[in-house]
């Protein structure tokens, strides 16, 4: 990432593509902490522009803000006496419970998205189709790159998640619980397994993915922070997005559609949800 050079190649190629095809921006996301000055140094030299106030989940193309845990080298006796004394109760629990979790096939999808759908209403957000999650299935399953882990009780499937496995991280991409049996604590059991995974496949890092940049108690997002904070993560800020401009006058106004377009789903999802 500090390759000044070659971070300068891409981006004369990527100026040669929006010329081509009239881009009016390109946007890069990486996966560089936010204490890496030298970094952001080379990108602004380069003529990037940094996000800086992004706060939620919706400000940026990938969560700004994760949780971490170093998994390299690590055990899973090790691991599961560092997490909060709360998060080993729950994981356990769930056990006693009987919740089983199973690894999933294509077919289990309908499953994953019923409750997908069910989560998205409780949690307020926007849910892709079935046919999204089939099409990963078949592009990342068979090269070993995602799997589908879902938890049942008495037989019944009651959350699931997808993880991501590439390089040398598991990341926790995709996750739905249903409204019911959330207390036999599911959700610590999958994670606990993706954990798992992260050590079978001998990774360094397993990535619980993005929780809020505000970490004030009684934050709509805080409890999604809690949780994800109780397996003992680090908390971790990424140098954010960052981006240049081709067209500086199209890309401001297809900002602001898209902003318009955001608050109007966030307004619709809001009365339906008063409605029910």
């Amino acid at each position: 990432v500090h390759d000044e050079n070659t971070i300068a190649k891409v981006v004369d190629s990527a100026k040669e593509l929006a010329k081509k095809y009239n881009a009016m921006v390109l946007r890069i996301d990486p996966d560089v902490k936010s204490s890496d000055k030298e970094f952001r140094h080379i990108v602004e030299k380069l003529g990037f522009k940094v996000k800086d106030d992004v706060k939620t989940f919706s400000d940026g193309i990938q969560p700004r803000y994760v949780f971490r845990l170093d998994v390299k080298d690590k055990t899973e006796e090790g691991l599961l006496k560092s997490f909060h004394e709360k998060t080993r109760y729950n994981i356990r629990l769930a056990m006693r419970k009987g919740v089983i979790i199973k690894e999933g096939t294509i077919e289990d999808l309908k499953d994953f998205h019923k409750i997908m759908t069910e989560t998205g209403s409780r949690d307020n957000f926007i849910i892709r189709p079935l046919e999204y999650f089939e099409n990963m299935y078949k592009a990342l399953v068979p090269k070993g790159y995602m799997k589908l882990l879902m938890a049942y009780y008495d037989n019944k499937p009651i959350a699931g998640v997808i993880p991501i496995i590439y390089g040398n991280k598991v990341w926790y991409l995709y996750g739905a619980s249903s409204n019911t049996y959330r207390n036999v604590m599911p959700n610590y059991l999958l994670q606990w397994e993706m954990i798992k995974l992260a050590l079978a496949n001998k990774a360094d890092i397993y990535d619980f993915r993005g929780v809020e940049g505000i970490l004030e108690e009684g934050h709509p997002g805080y409890g999604i922070y809690k949780f994800k904070k109780g397996f003992n993560g680090e908390f971790t800020e990424f140098t954010g997005e960052i981006y240049m401009e081709f067209n500086p006058f199209v890309n401001f106004i297809f900002e602001k559609s898209r902003l318009a377009a955001q608050f109007i789903r966030k307004m619709k999802r809001k009365i339906k949800g008063d409605k029910n």
